[in-house]
């Protein structure tokens, strides 16, 4: 069972924020929310703070997604979705510097 959103963010119930309007709406753990709903949210939010964190991204991890997507089943997928969110939250962070093409050597 999921703990409430309180037990992940500085929610307070009775509190007249956003997180206490979607809990009254969608459950203090969002169980009124699909999985694929839920889904949707985490990708707009990981773009979002991705984009707001300093360095680049090397291209050998967009093959290392595609390959995690095309040979990975959808629980080991959710594993490693969960294993990254961890490691977001509580890990360091390693930041990848701007690396210089050829030409521009």
């Amino acid at each position: 069972m999921s703990k409430p959103l309180g037990y992940y963010t500085n929610s307070t119930p009775g509190d007249d924020t956003l997180l206490a309007t979607l809990q009254d709406k969608y459950g203090a753990a969002f169980e009124k929310i699909s999985k694929r709903e839920k889904l949707v949210i985490l990708t707009a939010l990981a773009s979002h703070v991705g984009c707001q964190l300093e360095g680049d991204c090397r291209e050998e991890i967009f093959t290392i997604a595609k390959q995690m997507i095309e040979q990975l089943t959808i629980a080991d997928q959710t594993g490693i979705m969960e294993a990254i969110i961890v490691q977001i939250r509580w890990g360091q962070n390693f930041v990848v510097e701007k690396q210089e093409s050829p030409m521009q050597q």
